[in-house]
């Protein structure tokens, strides 16, 4: 099973939640505040991480993404990292 999605990365659990708020508003677009917020260097591609097997991930990420719905904001997960929100865009 291969997937492709987009993550935030951000280093505390209430500045990960404010950030969903602001895509799930509309306020933002999930790329827009990836690009601005994000720690990971896949940021300013707009969180994208493009194709990725079951297994690539750590533990916790590939649970989300390979299990829950796809086009939705899922979020906060907590990593060794820090705190995601994800957008799987396609599964497959």
């Amino acid at each position: 099973m291969t997937a492709t999605a987009k993550h935030i990365l951000v280093q505390d659990e209430a500045k990960c939640q404010e950030l969903k708020d602001k895509i799930t508003s509309g306020e933002a677009t999930f790329e827009e505040v990836a690009r601005d917020n994000s720690l990971c260097p896949s940021g300013v591609k707009g969180g994208d991480l493009g194709s990725f097997g079951q297994g690539a991930m750590v533990p916790e990420f590939d649970k989300v993404v390979f299990n829950d719905e796809v086009g939705v904001v899922h979020g906060p997960v907590q990593t060794q990292f820090g705190y995601h929100l994800l957008l799987i865009t396609s599964r497959a």
